[in-house]
């Protein structure tokens, strides 16, 4: 049992991974072997996620101020708490691929810029870029009329071309 310093460390903790995170999934994890946890944890921490077991009524307190308020009611039973950092799906990402695996692994809640989502959202959440692609796509869309003007000012000459080499080879043939 944790004393008041203890509580007010895990409180304060808590606050700051919230406070640098972009989302957060709660998932019911009771029934799972420590086998399943430990597995969860690891691949987790490769997604670059910061995942918690913590007391409703702590990370309540916690999310007071941050914009995961919003959870507050959501709170309910044993669960842990998966912050994603950069990659606001990426938390989602690794819930999702183990809840198929796990049936006792139960998505509660989720939320994201302070708007708590249903456990049935989860693959919306996960289907997000990551900030690769994202990045990728951004560059892509950015380059697309740069392309097409270059392609539009380089026709006229092109069709040039190909209307003299088409009177020569009618020249030749005849």
């Amino acid at each position: 049992m944790l004393r008041l310093d203890g509580k007010k460390s895990v409180v304060a903790e808590v606050a700051a991974v919230a406070q640098r995170s972009t989302s957060v999934v709660a998932a019911q994890y009771s029934g799972l072997t420590v086998t399943q946890l430990t597995e969860l944890r690891s691949k987790v921490r490769e997604a670059g996620v910061t995942m918690r077991v913590v007391r409703n009524t702590l990370a309540r307190r916690a999310f007071e101020g941050t914009s995961f308020a919003c959870m507050d009611k959501a709170l309910v039973g044993p669960l842990v708490l998966a912050f994603a950092g950069d990659e606001p799906g990426a938390a989602a990402r690794v819930f999702k691929e183990y809840a198929k695996k796990w049936e006792k692994l139960e998505v509660k809640a989720l939320s994201i810029d302070g708007k708590l989502l249903a456990a049935a959202d989860l693959d919306r959440l996960a289907s997000l870029p990551t900030r690769d692609e994202a990045i990728a796509q951004l560059m892509s869309v950015m380059l697309a009329p740069i392309t097409k003007l270059v392609r539009t000012m380089a026709e006229p000459h092109a069709k040039l071309v190909r209307t003299i080499a088409a009177i020569r080879d009618q020249k030749e043939a005849s």
